[in-house]
């Protein structure tokens, strides 16, 4: 007997073809874009480094944030205190947190079966994080963030679980 109908069927296993095109994509999108923008904010803080107090203060002015409240304070704080070493080490953790977001969309976009798992992890990851913050001050903003990101675990869950219950049928009845 060979083994190529296994190989064949292993690999039709490792793309989802039951689920919603637009679902995946939408998720994949999203995520492509939190990677896209980090990778922006990336290059604005190297191009802006040397002057980052003055750039901090700006944009804290044009966003209307008060520099005397607890953000505007925290993010004037770290301008002041960016060195090389900071630089780079905000840049490592940037490109990895871009590519981990940047390979999920494409997974998702492919529908892998693995992006799917991908996404439910790390969108778990953050959950508890994210629900502390509404917890110590409810803004639309983190609300909003709260409720995409459930949304986002729960048809990921509700994938997964499908699947599982498809899997397990075909065994059952074979």
């Amino acid at each position: 007997m060979s083994t190529l109908p296994v190989q064949a069927e292993a690999t039709v296993q490792a793309v989802d073809h039951r689920s919603s095109d637009a679902g995946l994509r939408a998720i994949a999108t999203l995520e492509a874009v939190k990677g896209s923008a980090v990778v922006l904010l990336g290059l604005v803080l190297i191009f802006v480094h040397e002057h980052a107090e003055d750039f901090a203060e700006t944009l804290l002015d044009h966003l209307h944030v008060n520099t005397e409240h607890h953000l505007g304070h925290i993010v004037l704080q770290a301008a002041s205190k960016l060195d090389d070493a900071r630089l780079w080490t905000i840049a490592a953790a940037s490109l990895t947190y871009a590519t981990a977001r940047f390979v999920e969309a494409w997974g998702l976009w492919h529908r892998r079966v693995w992006a799917e798992w991908f996404a439910l992890l790390s969108g778990a990851t953050y959950l508890p994080w994210e629900v502390l913050r509404v917890a110590q001050r409810a803004t639309m903003e983190r609300v909003g963030l709260l409720v995409v990101n459930i949304v986002i675990i729960l048809y990921m869950l509700f994938i997964r679980i499908r699947e599982h219950r498809a899997q397990k049928g075909k065994l059952s009845r074979a």
